[in-house]
């Protein structure tokens, strides 16, 4: 089972589990303040769970990711994943973007 370590904290997932789910799911959400509330539910449109891959696989960005993405100060940055289209596959530790 993969493990995922996010603010200092480590949790286990099933492989190929979606990270902002395993996170929410685990009181460790990838959003921020009305974030938490207001956010698309991840469909990938407003780019709130953002999150660097500090080790682990970076993997490949999907087309609907890659295009939110594209509009954000994250676009050229090679190691942001948005939690809602990470499939979580090996050990990983993230962080905020």
């Amino acid at each position: 089972m993969p493990e995922i370590t996010y603010r200092g904290i480590s949790v286990e997932c099933e492989s190929g589990e979606i990270l902002r789910t395993v996170l929410r799911n685990n009181a460790m959400s990838p959003h921020s303040g009305m974030t938490e509330v207001v956010n698309c539910g991840g469909n990938s449109t407003c780019g709130t769970c953002a999150v660097r891959i500090v080790d682990g696989p970076i993997g490949e960005r999907t087309p609907k990711e890659q295009a939110r993405l594209a509009v954000s100060t994250y676009d050229d940055a090679d190691d942001i994943r948005l939690a809602c289209r990470y499939r979580v596959t090996d050990d990983v530790t993230v962080e905020r973007a």
